[in-house]
C-alpha cells in the first residue's frame, strides 16, 4: 500500500491512508487479534459475517432488478459550482 503526500499536506495522506485500512479491515483484524477468540465462537461470528453478506448481495440484487426501490444517494459535500 503506497500513500503519496502532496504539498506537505501530511494530515491528508494521513487521512487516506486511515481510510484505506479501514477499507482493507485492518483495524477489525487489529481489534480481533487483541484477544483469544474461542472456536466456536470464531465460527459463530464468521456465520453471522456471511448471512450478513448474502442478505447485502440479495438486496443490491433486488435492487438493480427493480424490486425494492434504491437508496437515494447523498450529494457530496463541496463539489459545488460556487
Amino acid at each position: 500500500m503506497q500513500i503519496t503526500v502532496h504539498n506537505n499536506d501530511v494530515e491528508k495522506a494521513l487521512r487516506v491512508l486511515k481510510k484505506k485500512l479501514q477499507r482493507e479491515g485492518v483495524f477489525r483484524e487489529m481489534k480481533a487479534r487483541r484477544a483469544y477468540e474461542k472456536p466456536s465462537e470464531k465460527r459463530a461470528r464468521e456465520k453471522g459475517e456471511a448471512v450478513r453478506r448474502n442478505r447485502k448481495a440479495a438486496r443490491k440484487l433486488a435492487q438493480r432488478e427493480g424490486l425494492i426501490p434504491m437508496k437515494k444517494r447523498a450529494a457530496p459535500a463541496g463539489r459545488g459550482r460556487g
